[in-house]
């Protein structure tokens, strides 16, 4: 994967019909490839960055009228020569250019090959091809600001500042080494101290937004339960301001699980609208339906128990057993929230009376009338946005980045325990090194071959 001396070729658009298809080539020959086929100008003698109208043919028969744009190295994406065909996006003519462009002695590239060549040849650094990967992939607007802040060097120049800082105290370091007989002290002890501490609050705060940025980056599932006839369906055609779920009076109308998205404020919520779940019941696909509500719950990020306010005011019993549900909940260290539904025709006061036991995280709401549903969205958000999001500053969306992370911090802490314990400089310039390596392989300034092969798998063909 690592060979850059071929031409690499994909088709960079979506599959499907559509106006436009492009066809993207790379390398030293993608230029002279794209004029072999292309009936015009001559490609390879045109200007930079320019556009030119002509014909594809396969020998003497037009496949398609196309633009040509031309990107000379090092002023292109992949740092290398690069053309883009874009064609008619029928699928047919796509194929054929493709396959006129390996004929003529392209390769079909692998899956994010064009990033990978912009990473080797210096364009991009790794957090910021990664971020490539994550704006394609965004559906929200705080995910594509995030991803734009990565690819625009954000996280890069944080961890350039830090690596930076700790290349200047590691070189006074080494050199207090070569001088050791003379008993010389170049580093400053006092200022080292100062920046290991603040690296490390650095270092814990980016580990800390983690939390936020798989939020941000993969969504929050959230699992709509509770018993049979709550209006569970209800709520989440009134969550979503339309009629997605089927809705009648007949308990157990709901038989699988129904799954939409919801946008709250730039973070994406996956709501699962599921069977009604009750101790005893003979219909088997009701069973099967309620075995698959249990399954949602526990694999969701969030619970929203939704219960009958009439119903759970008469009955002592289901009371119970909203408070042994909310037990459960926090033995197990499910985030979750309790909602009290059909609230325009209960006694409020009687319930909040009787439910006064439950805390703050409750909320009446009547979802047949879309009474409080705003409480219930600014109730999800704040579970996991925990506060306002500030995408001004850097996000950690990424595992990759966190474990990297991890290591950084652990290093830092064992720096500083090694100046408190009095250890020998080269001790100290060996963990220093540790941490330096750590904060490499974030910035694939340190890598290896079989890591970049597994970084660029999980990206598109054609990118």
């Amino acid at each position: 994967m690592l060979n850059l001396n071929d031409t690499i070729v994909a088709i960079a658009t979506p599959p499907g019909a559509g106006a436009i298809g492009i066809i993207r080539l790379s390398g030293s020959d993608a230029l002279v490839i794209a004029g072999k086929i292309f009936s015009g100008k001559d490609l390879a003698m045109q200007p930079t960055h320019t556009l030119h109208f002509g014909r594809i043919k396969d020998e003497s028969k037009v496949i398609d009228e196309v633009v040509a744009g031309i990107y000379k190295g090092p002023r292109s994406y992949t740092g290398e020569d690069v053309a883009e065909i874009s064609c008619h996006g029928s699928d047919y003519v796509l194929q054929r250019v493709l396959g006129l462009c390996m004929a003529n002695g392209a390769r079909m590239a692998k899956p994010g090959e064009f990033t990978l060549r912009a990473f080797l040849n210096g364009r991009l650094d790794l957090t910021q091809a990664e971020a490539v990967a994550d704006l394609i992939a965004s559906q929200s607007d705080t995910a594509h600001k995030a991803a734009m802040h990565n690819l625009r060097g954000g996280f890069s120049a944080d961890l350039k500042q830090m690596r930076e800082q700790l290349l200047q105290f590691s070189a006074l370091m080494e050199l207090e080494l070569d001088f050791s007989e003379e008993d010389v002290e170049f580093a400053d002890r006092t200022r080292f101290y100062e920046l290991i501490d603040r690296l490390t609050i650095a270092a814990q705060q980016l580990i800390n937004s983690f939390r936020l940025g798989n939020v941000i980056k993969n969504g929050v599932s959230v699992a709509i339960i509770g018993s049979p006839n709550a209006g569970k369906s209800t709520l989440l055609n009134a969550l979503l301001n339309e009629e997605r779920a089927i809705v009648s009076e007949i308990a157990g109308t709901t038989r699988d699980t129904i799954e939409e998205t919801l946008n709250i404020n730039g973070i994406l919520f996956r709501l699962t609208d599921t069977a009604g779940i009750r101790e005893h019941s003979m219909d088997l696909i009701e069973l099967q339906g309620i075995e698959r509500s249990r399954d949602a719950m526990n694999k969701a990020d969030v619970v929203v128990y939704l219960f009958d306010l009439v119903e759970n005011l008469r009955s002592e019993v289901l009371s119970r057993l909203i408070r042994s549900q909310k037990e459960a909940f926090e033995q197990a260290g499910i985030r979750y929230l309790l909602v009290g539904n059909k609230a325009d025709i209960a006694d409020l006061d009687e319930a909040r009376s009787v439910f006064s036991d439950l805390g703050d995280n409750i909320i009446y709401l009547s979802a047949k009338n879309k009474e409080n549903i705003h409480q219930l969205r600014d109730a999800l958000y704040s579970l996991v946005a925990e506060g306002e999001i500030n995408i001004e500053g850097t996000i950690i969306t990424n595992a990759r980045h966190y474990g990297a992370l991890q290591k950084v911090l652990d290093s830092l802490h064992e720096i500083k325990a090694g100046m408190d314990n009095n250890i020998s400089g080269d001790l100290i310039a060996l963990d220093i090194r540790t941490c330096l390596f750590a904060l490499g392989e974030i910035t694939g300034e340190v890598t290896t071959e079989d890591k970049l092969d597994y970084i660029f798998s999980k990206f598109c063909i054609g990118k």
